[in-house]
């Protein structure tokens, strides 16, 4: 909308809400919204007009880009299962690297929700009803898909060629095909559980850790369950007193993240129980 301010021959653009929110929505019939079906993806977060406070839309829309990240994910782990079962290294490490970055990307994310303050995430929260991120579809599914991905590179990479992970990492430590894609594995791994406790830690500063759950269960609760990794082998590696690992593979040489993982517990998910 364009305004004259009083006085002043010079016009000055003063932005109108109801005229951006309509250009926002898009028309939906060039040819990028259709093949993105934009009208349908910006109408799933709730109308201007129906939301508790201005900070509601940031809350729906990171979480459903968190659902949209984790169904990249999923999808792609069916394809490198498929590349393990058939040792296409080189096809399994180029789609972790995928997936280790959507990770990341879940992660950074969401310190925008910090932005919030906890009294407006309580008006959000209200009307979430008893709905949790346990219910999450995408998070459910990472849940199922770890073991039959662990069972692949199991069968294929160690079995099949009588490796162990300790001969990979120590006795007939190669840094060959087993020994890198137990890597990938592992960053998976520690992504996932760092998404786990950032998401705790975001928890405690917006409710507290004396709050409970939507789903009635004490954040606390939440807390003492956070213990399980997808794949345990990988982190029981045994090292000496001098930090190595046999005939001097350095853990310390594998990421400073995955260090500090083993100071921070991720929680069990009670999804599966």
């Amino acid at each position: 909308m364009l305004k004259c301010a009083p006085g002043s021959t010079v016009r000055e653009v003063v932005l109108n809400r109801k005229q951006i929110y309509e250009i926002m929505s898009g028309e939906g019939t060039l040819d990028y919204e259709l093949y993105l079906n934009t009208k349908a993806l910006l109408s799933c977060q709730s109308r201007y007009e129906e939301l508790c406070n201005p900070d509601e839309l940031q809350f729906q829309l990171v979480h459903q880009i968190e659902e949209l990240w984790m169904k990249l994910i999923a999808y792609t782990l069916l394809d490198i299962d498929e590349y393990l079962q058939q040792e296409n290294t080189n096809r399994v490490i180029t789609l972790f690297r995928r997936v280790h970055l959507a990770q990341r990307l879940m992660n950074e994310q969401l310190a925008l929700l910090e932005t919030m303050s906890p009294k407006e995430y309580q008006e959000i929260r209200k009307r979430l009803g008893n709905g949790s991120g346990q219910e999450s579809p995408g998070f459910r599914v990472l849940l199922k898909m770890y073991q039959p991905i662990w069972n692949s590179f199991k069968t294929n990479y160690l079995d099949k060629h009588g490796l162990t992970i300790d001969k990979i990492y120590d006795t007939e430590y190669s840094h060959g095909d087993a020994y890198v894609v137990a890597e990938a594995l592992a960053e998976f791994d520690e992504l996932f559980q760092k998404f786990r406790h950032e998401h705790m830690q975001l928890i405690h500063r917006t409710i507290g850790f004396a709050a409970k759950s939507l789903k009635g269960r004490p954040v606390e609760i939440l807390e003492e369950g956070m213990r399980h990794k997808f794949f345990p082998e990988l982190w029981e590696i045994s090292r000496g007193d001098d930090g190595q690992v046999g005939d001097g593979v350095r853990r310390e040489e594998r990421s400073a993240g995955r260090a500090r993982l083993r100071k921070v517990v991720s929680f069990e998910s009670s999804v599966l129980s």
